[in-house]
């Protein structure tokens, strides 16, 4: 490949992969997932060595992984808060649309909000409301860490991947 075409190639999929792990900072935002097809699609345009199958596997499981995380992590910090998985379920749901409507912090505020009001009507007591809201915010904030860490593990390996060919 001619080396002009292969420093695009490089800096073009490491300017989407620092987009991705920037992005991790936004709890909604798929940052993750736009690593993984940056990744994507560098294989496909340098082409998918046997090694370079192997890397894109490991990054292809770190993504569901980190995916899983986020979400169990969040779900279960509101859960063990004591909220109802149907204010969980609804808490989610708010949170992407608000991200949708009034990105990037639409969903920062709607999931919670959601959340506590679910659980007051549920439980006619703002207390209880409020600490599955903060269960969801501890949880949130413990996915942002699993999130940030899978992702900086996403770009060392497809760094490794980029130089050892």
């Amino acid at each position: 490949m001619v080396a002009w075409l292969e420093v695009s190639i490089f800096g073009l999929t490491l300017f989407f992969m620092l987009v991705g792990l920037v992005g991790l900072i936004v709890p909604i935002f798929p940052g993750i997932f736009v690593m993984w097809l940056a990744c994507l699609g560098y294989g496909v345009v340098t082409g998918f060595t046997t090694r370079g199958i192997v890397f894109f596997v490991v990054i292809t499981l770190l993504m569901i992984a980190g995916t899983l995380i986020d979400n169990i992590l969040m779900g279960s910090g509101a859960r063990q808060g004591g909220a109802s998985w149907i204010s969980i379920l609804a808490g989610m749901f708010a949170g992407v649309i608000g991200t949708i409507v009034f990105p990037p912090i639409g969903g920062m505020v709607a999931a919670p909000g959601v959340i506590l009001l679910l659980e007051y009507l549920r439980a006619r007591d703002w207390k209880k409301a409020w600490l599955a809201t903060r269960g969801l915010a501890i949880g949130w904030g413990l996915s942002y860490f699993a999130r940030l860490g899978i992702g900086v593990f996403i770009l060392a390996w497809w760094l490794v991947w980029a130089f050892w060919k």
